[in-house]
C-alpha cells in the first residue's frame, strides 16, 4: 500500500502580500495542491494524509466544498485530515458539518480519535486541534489504535505552544508510521518511522530551500519512505561580492547568471557584500522588472570602518568576523585588513542557497 503525506499547505494564504507575484503564489498554493491530488492517481496510493494547517485559517463552507470535489478526484484513495493550529476545529468550525461526497475522513477535535480504513487494513489515529494552541504534551500520550493492521500517527506540533512531545517516548509506542506536520521545513526524525513533510510551498522569502510531500510504501508489515521536492518556486539567498567595484552592468550580467542556473520562477533576495572604499550606488530596476526580486540589502564594510562594522553588523555574520578581527591584538593592521576582505569574500560564496 502506498501512502502521500503532507501538511502545512496554507490553502488561502497569500505570500508577500503587495508584491507582483504575490496573487500568483497564493493560486500556486491551490495548484500544488492539485498536483499532489494527481501524483495520488498516477501513484495509484491508497491514502492521501494530511497533517494539518491544509488551511491558513478557518475553512468556510465553500473553501470545503471547493477541496471535497478536488478530492473527487481519488477514487482509489482515501483521505484523512488533521485539523491544525491554523485550521483548529473550533466550536462554529465548518468541518463539523460538512459531508465529504469524497472519501474523507475529518478527525475530531478535541480528542484522540481512530479512522480504521478496512479496505487497506490502515488504523490512522490523531488528535485534531480544537483551539489555536496545545502546551500540554498531548501527543506523547497517543497509542496505537487497532491490532493486527498498519498504525499511523497523524500528528502537528512539536514546539513549546503546539502540542511538545518527547521523540524517544513517540518512537517506543509502536507505530508503524508517525506522519508529523506543524513545521514549515521537512525533516525525517527516525528512519522510514516519523518525519515532517514540511509545506508544499515556501511561504516567505525567510522559508529557503525545496519543499515537497513524503511518498510512502507498506509493504510485508515494514514502512519505507521518501521525501520529495514539488514547488513550484523557491526563496534564494544571492550574495554579490562587490570588493571589485563593480560596474551596474557587470552586477545585471552576474545576477541574470545566476538566475538562469537557479531558475526564473524563483524569487531572490540579493546581498551585497565585500570590503568597499564606499557604499555602492547600483541601479536593478531593470532586473526588478524582469525577475522577482524580494529585497536587496547592503552588508558590505567600508574598508576604512573595520572597527566599526561588528556595530553596524551586530546581527549577523559579518558583524561576527569583524569583532573577532578587531579583538587580535597580536596582528597588524594591514593583516587585519586583508583577513576581513577575505572572509568577507568568503562568506559571500557561502551566503548562497
Amino acid at each position: 500500500m502506498k501512502f502521500v503525506h503532507i501538511s502545512d499547505v496554507y490553502l488561502g494564504a497569500q505570500p508577500d502580500p503587495g508584491r507582483e507575484w504575490s496573487e500568483t503564489r497564493k493560486k500556486e498554493l491551490y495548484e500544488s495542491f492539485d498536483r499532489i491530488v494527481k501524483i495520488c492517481v498516477e501513484e495509484k496510493a491508497g491514502l492521501l494524509m494530511i497533517a494539518g494547517n491544509l488551511f491558513c485559517d478557518q475553512p468556510t463552507v465553500e473553501d470545503l466544498a471547493d477541496i471535497d470535489e478536488r478530492l473527487l478526484k481519488l477514487d482509489k484513495t482515501r483521505t484523512v485530515i488533521l485539523c491544525g493550529s491554523r485550521d483548529y476545529m473550533g466550536p462554529d468550525s465548518a468541518y463539523r458539518n460538512f459531508v465529504f461526497k469524497s472519501k474523507t475522513v475529518v478527525l475530531p477535535g478535541g480528542k484522540t480519535s481512530n479512522a480504521y480504513l478496512k479496505g487497506i487494513n490502515t488504523c490512522v489515529t490523531g488528535f485534531s486541534y480544537e483551539k489555536p494552541e496545545y502546551k500540554e504534551a498531548v501527543i506523547d500520550e497517543i497509542s496505537p489504535g487497532r491490532e493486527d493492521a498498519i498504525n499511523i500517527l497523524l500528528a502537528c506540533g512539536g514546539d513549546q505552544m503546539h502540542m511538545p512531545f518527547d521523540r524517544k517516548k513517540l518512537a517506543r509506542k509502536g507505530f508503524d508510521y508517525v506522519a508529523l506536520g506543524g513545521s514549515l521545513k521537512p525533516a525525517h526524525i527516525l528512519k522510514d518511522r516519523m518525519a515532517y513533510s514540511g509545506s508544499l510551498e515556501p511561504l516567505s522569502h525567510k522559508d529557503t530551500g525545496r519543499h515537497g510531500y513524503i511518498l510512502g510504501e507498506v509493504e510485508d508489515g515494514k514502512v519505507s519512505i521518501k521525501w520529495v521536492p514539488c514547488n513550484k518556486r523557491s526563496y534564494v539567498n544571492l550574495s554579490i561580492d562587490v570588493s571589485s567595484g563593480i560596474s551596474d552592468e557587470g552586477l545585471r550580467d552576474a545576477i541574470v547568471e545566476r538566475v538562469r542556473k537557479l531558475g526564473f520562477d524563483n524569487i531572490y533576495t540579493i546581498t551585497y557584500t565585500g570590503l568597499v572604499d564606499a557604499r555602492p550606488d547600483i541601479n536593478l530596476k531593470k532586473i526588478s522588472e524582469r525577475y522577482n526580486i524580494y529585497e536587496v540589502i547592503d552588508k558590505t564594510v567600508l574598508r576604512g570602518d573595520i572597527e566599526n562594522a561588528a556595530a553596524q553588523h551586530s546581527g549577523d555574520l559579518v558583524g561576527a568576523f569583524c569583532r573577532a578581527n578587531a579583538e587580535l591584538s597580536d596582528v597588524d593592521d594591514v593583516t587585519k585588513e586583508k583577513m576581513t576582505m577575505y572572509g568577507i569574500k568568503a562568506m559571500s560564496f557561502a551566503g548562497e542557497r
